[in-house]
This record gives structure tokens, sequence and C-alpha cells, in this order.
């Protein structure tokens, strides 16, 4: 009967099988058969002890030296003010009050108010200006809509019923003084322009941080068009609209500007 005592039987208990060759897990230590060897096949006690085990990070981590914050970023995130390390969160210089933030001084305060009163001032003046001649800017748009839908450019493949015909006014010093072109009711302004500078061959550099961009500008306020406004938006607008048929123009202004100066220049 000596014969019958060598192996060991499986501890699990419903199986209990005779193993000649039974294996011994490095977790619990027990003895098992060849079906339940694994951890999981006999539910190792120090499976989930294992599992939680940290393994050592091999990569290097970038703590954000904004006081209270204990967030770690994998690639470092250097203001480029201060030169001091942050998270995501507070990689911005108003995020985590950067020392070398500058804040407006009184005197440019002042400025820019009494820059935001002669603006205001001037959009009460075009406004009654606007006024007076809105009747006959919608009379001459109706009249000048057929003949500018026999000769505009633009993308073929919009539908009709989405075309809006303008006689776009080019910036001073170009070559060609307008050019009559249709544009979608839907699109922005901002890419109104980029299509209109395509189409008359201009420089286009509102994408990058330059001195002047191209802006819309309407014909009778000279005021320039916000970019993310719609083209429907404006063609709706009952205090100041834009008319199909109608003119538009298209002018280099700074950054800050809001309004052309003179659109008589470019429509008369």
């Amino acid at each position: 009967m000596a014969e019958l005592e060598i192996g060991q039987h499986c501890e699990v208990e419903h199986c209990q099988q005779l193993d000649f060759l039974p294996f011994v897990c490095d977790g619990c230590s027990r003895v098992f058969c060849l079906q339940h060897r694994s951890r999981s096949a006999h539910g190792c006690s120090e499976v989930n002890l294992k599992s939680e085990e940290v393994k050592p990070d091999h990569h290097k981590s970038f703590l954000c030296s904004y006081r209270g914050c204990d967030g770690k970023e994998l690639v470092p995130v250097l203001c480029s003010f201060c030169e001091k390390q942050f998270c995501l969160r507070h990689r911005h210089q108003s995020d985590h009050e950067c020392e070398k933030l500058e804040t407006p001084k009184p005197r440019m305060a002042v400025t820019q108010q009494l820059v935001k009163n002669i603006v205001d001032s001037k959009k009460e003046t075009t406004g009654m200006k606007r006024c007076k001649g809105a009747k006959n800017a919608e009379t001459a748009a109706k009249v000048a809509l057929m003949k500018l839908k026999m000769h505009a450019c633009g993308d073929k493949s919009l539908p009709l019923s989405e075309r809006i015909y303008f006689q776009v006014f080019l910036p001073k010093g170009n070559k060609e003084k307008s050019k009559p072109v249709f544009f979608c009711s839907k699109w922005s302004i901002g890419k109104v322009i980029d299509s209109a500078a395509s189409l008359a061959n201009l420089k286009n550099d509102n994408n990058k941080s330059t001195s002047k961009k191209l802006r819309l500008c309407h014909p009778a306020s000279g005021e320039a068009l916000p970019l993310d406004h719609t083209l429907a938006s404006w063609i709706s607008n009952k205090e100041c609209p834009l008319y199909n048929g109608g003119n538009v123009i298209l002018e280099y202004l700074d950054n800050e500007a809001r309004f052309l100066e003179d659109t008589n220049l470019y429509v008369e």
C-alpha cells in the first residue's frame, strides 16, 4: 500500500484529485492539481494582495509648484514667464497667479475707458446715418441682385437657396476695386473672409499674430463684423442688416480696430 501514498491531493474542496506531480502555489503555498494550478482557478487568497502591489514607477513625473496642488504630469509644463513647473490645470499665468503677470496700470485703465467712450459715440453716430440710408440701400441691393447673379463667382456646389450675393469692395491699393461674389448664408464671417480672400487672391494672415487682420466691414456703419457671427444673422439683423445683392468691404485693420474709418472711400 506504500505506492498509494505517492503524490498529493488537490486542495480544491470539490476536486481532491490525486496528482503525482502536484503544483505548489507561490501565493498561498497550497497544493493543487494541473487543472487548478493557476491562482484564478483555485481562487488564491493572495491574488488580490499581489495585484495591489504597486510596481515601481520608472517614469519621472513633474510636480505642480502651485501652492496646495499635488498634481503631476508625465511631461514638463513650464510657464514661459516665471519658468516654474505646473500641472495642466494651473499652466496659464492667471491660474497659478504668476509672479510676472502684468496687471493693467491705472493710467492704462483710464485710456481704455476713453477709447471705449469714443467707440460707443461712433456707434451712435453711424447708427443715425444707417437709419437714414437703410431704405435706399435695400432698394439698390434688389436692383443689383440680378446682375450679381449673372457675374458672381463662388463655390458652385452651394445650393441656390443658400447663396447670398455681394459686391465685395477690396482693400485700398488692390489692383481690382471690387468683385462680385456669392457665399453660403450658413457660413461664419470668418469663413466668408477666407473664401473672399481666396477668390480675390488677397493675403490672409488672420491665423497669425500679425499687426493687420483682414476683416469684413459693414458698408454703412464701417463696423468690422465679428468673426464668429453667421452671415444669415446679419442678413436678418433688424438694426443694421446686410442685403442680398448689396455691398460689403474687405480691409486690413489693426487687431484692436472695430470700425473702418470712412466707408465712402470704397463704395462711392
